[in-house]
């Protein structure tokens, strides 16, 4: 998992803003459209960001509705150091 970490959000065109993604998520779960008013990136882009974390299993749908939040999973939030290492790193 720590290596998912690293690749996904340090090693990858467009981790700097997973990274800001990742950072909200912390703070506490939001839905797409939240994200993207908060970081002021299109919803698009946000949401091919958010299918990346979810790929790497690194953020998680909290369910299949219209609106739904993403939050970080039970792996990610275990590997928080990790996580904070990256930040501090990119961010």
């Amino acid at each position: 998992m720590e290596a998912d970490i690293w690749y996904v959000l340090a090693g990858t065109r467009g981790g700097t803003n997973r990274v800001r993604v990742v950072e909200l998520l912390v703070e506490e779960p939001r839905n797409a459209n939240r994200i993207a008013e908060v970081l002021d990136l299109d919803y698009k882009t946000v949401r091919h960001h958010l299918d990346v974390l979810c790929e790497h299993e690194v953020v998680e749908r909290a369910d299949d509705d219209y609106g739904a939040q993403y939050r970080l999973t039970d792996e990610a939030l275990e590997h928080r150091s990790t996580i904070d290492a990256v930040i501090e790193t990119v961010g």
